[in-house]
């Protein structure tokens, strides 16, 4: 019997851990759903509790996508598409997690540490333009959807691998998706700067 359909479920369940939720609560800052703008990612944890918290939730969130693709990968058992179906079995339980009712984040971090794992010099290039947007405009959406957008491509040039790039096109096209309302704010310019 194949343990693949194991490490899917536990994918899903470890990138369902809300990192920025536990941390919010553990610390008594209370539940960043319901303050700002109620995501619970680390800009949102960041601008509600703090840079520490928001630094802790970012790597937490990152740490949850990069350490089941990176178990999965060095079991040198599972194939290119294999590897690709736990990294979006894993980015899939940070934006649905079942311990939230199946609301999640946005999926920024956690696509970064799985992006980490399949393609290092791919998260290099698109760290350089989601850094330069950033310091150019101030808007965190932008720059995060501007960087998912460009990973598919750089993952394909790096590694040449098409179930890599259709695993990298699902994760990247999700994280524009669950961006809508900030691509909205964005055109009508309203949306909120980020303010170091």
């Amino acid at each position: 019997m194949s343990v693949f359909p194991l490490i899917l479920i536990a994918a899903y369940l470890i990138g369902a851990i809300p990192c920025g939720v536990l941390l919010t609560r553990l610390t008594g800052a209370g539940d960043v759903r319901q303050s700002g703008s109620g995501n619970i990612g680390a800009t949102n944890v960041y601008r509600v509790a703090g840079r520490r918290l928001g630094i802790l939730t970012l790597v937490g969130d990152a740490l949850k996508g990069l350490l089941p693709v990176l178990f999965a990968v060095q079991l040198g058992t599972f194939s290119p598409t294999e590897i690709a179906l736990t990294a979006a079995a894993t980015f899939l339980g940070h934006c649905y997690p079942v311990y939230l009712g199946f609301k999640g984040g946005k999926g920024v971090a956690t696509a970064l540490g799985i992006f980490l794992v399949l393609s290092p010099l791919a998260v290099l290039g698109a760290l350089l333009v989601f850094v330069a947007l950033l310091w150019k405009w101030r808007y965190v959406s932008l720059a995060s959807v501007s960087a998912a957008a460009v990973t598919p491509l750089l993952v394909y040039l790096v590694e040449g691998s098409i179930p890599l790039l259709l695993g990298t096109l699902f994760i990247s096209a999700m994280v524009i998706l669950r961006h809508r309302g900030n691509i909205e704010r964005l055109i009508n310019g309203t949306e909120n700067r980020f303010r170091a």
